[in-house]
């Protein structure tokens, strides 16, 4: 990657410092997974595997903001750096510690919260289908003065797709509202200056992250163009691929294929530098209200599996988008409020980043698994949809 002396030595300074961090935080990275731990394969700049992904990591402080239009845009290389991590909440070391919502323990929890962060995908619909009262709950959040926020990790859409599914669902959200990890990808693509290298990116996956590469102005190749590509599997045939791709962005992909992977292996492992992004890696989603189906895991699964790399992670549960938050409304992390029906990315984005959690069961995580006794994540609240919040 090209990436100046100066920033170079800034990122390796701040990994030391990141990795000499306190043994609270240490404990709360050993409940990831290896490869959830695994974020940073290194960007060029030296970054150590297992240090979460911060943007003021890979600029000397800062972060991401979105200008009009949706447009992305860098803060000053001088600005303060984000709080993070750096609070010292401490989240229930047990399911059987964590508060069950009720009138009470609700009114108590709003009371607390300045902003509240929703998944999208079984807390605000399950497939193409609203959650019973979840407008009439976000209106009351809103009137009580608290800012709302959407964040998903379904890469398949952008966030102006997004705001159209919450329009036709009767939501008055704004696109400002609405962060994907199709956008979280162009943000970190943005940070790295990934555009001054004069590459371009591979795409695995669907139109969401198309559009936000175009809204950076990051060129790519892939992506639904090869939806429909088979290979020839005849005496002396090797696919061709493009020597100047710099990165393979790995996403939701309803159209994976032989072809794409293949492709996307070549760049990996053949373009020298060539850096794996995964936008998260969820074993399964909700394509319909009525069973899970394979998540963004699958994908990312097959291009580990034939590349030997671990991708850098910039969906849940990396920081890169509670970073943003705090930066841009200068409000502590305990005062956010990360709400969920997943363990291994909603809770965590929020335990691990200094944040508060609530655990819905109206979408993958059922009551039985949440306090069986081989679930050891923990969030501060759970109830059975956000309608308990009122």
């Amino acid at each position: 990657k090209m990436v100046s002396t100066r920033v170079a030595f800034a990122v390796l300074l701040l990994s030391a410092c990141v990795l000499a961090q306190t043994d609270a935080y240490s404990m709360g990275m050993s409940s990831l997974s290896p490869s959830q731990r695994a974020f940073a394969k290194g960007t060029g700049a030296g970054l150590a595997r297992g240090v979460p992904l911060r943007p003021s990591m890979l600029r000397g402080g800062g972060g991401i903001t979105m200008g009009a239009g949706g447009y992305l845009s860098s803060l000053n290389a001088g600005a303060s750096p984000m709080a993070g991590a750096s609070t010292n909440l401490v989240p229930p070391s047990s399911p059987s510690e964590s508060t069950k919502l009720t009138p009470q323990s609700a009114a108590k929890m709003i009371d607390e919260t300045e902003v509240f962060i929703f998944d999208c995908d079984g807390v605000i619909w399950r497939g193409e289908v609203l959650i019973d009262g979840v407008g009439e709950v976000l209106n009351k959040l809103r009137a009580a003065g608290k800012k709302v926020f959407f964040v998903t990790n379904n890469s398949t859409k952008s966030r102006k797709g997004y705001k159209s599914k919450f329009d036709s669902l009767g939501l008055d959200v704004q696109a400002e509202e609405i962060f994907s990890s199709s956008f979280a990808a162009a943000a970190y693509l943005e940070q790295t200056r990934f555009k001054d290298t004069g590459k371009k990116v591979y795409i695995v996956g669907e139109v969401g992250i198309q559009e936000e590469l175009d809204l950076v102005g990051v060129p790519w190749i892939g992506g639904e163009e090869d939806k429909t590509k088979t290979i020839e599997l005849k005496k002396g045939y090797a696919l061709p691929h493009d020597s100047n791709v710099g990165a393979v962005v790995c996403g939701f992909d309803r159209y994976i294929n032989y072809y794409k992977i293949q492709y996307a292996q070549l760049c990996i492992n053949e373009n020298p530098g060539c850096e794996f992004i995964a936008t998260n890696l969820d074993a399964v989603t909700h394509l319909t209200d009525a069973q899970e189906w394979a998540g963004n895991g699958a994908m990312t699964g097959a291009l580990k599996g034939c590349t030997g790399q671990e991708p850098t992670v910039v969906g849940k549960p990396s920081p890169l988008m509670i970073d943003y938050l705090t930066d841009k409304f200068k409000i502590e992390p305990s005062k956010i409020m990360i709400v969920g029906d997943r363990l291994d990315t909603d809770v965590l984005f929020g335990n691990n980043n200094g944040c508060k959690s609530t655990l819905v069961f109206s979408g993958v995580t059922t009551p039985d698994k949440y306090m069986g006794p081989d679930n050891k994540i923990a969030a501060f609240y759970y109830g059975n949809s956000i309608v308990d919040f009122f």
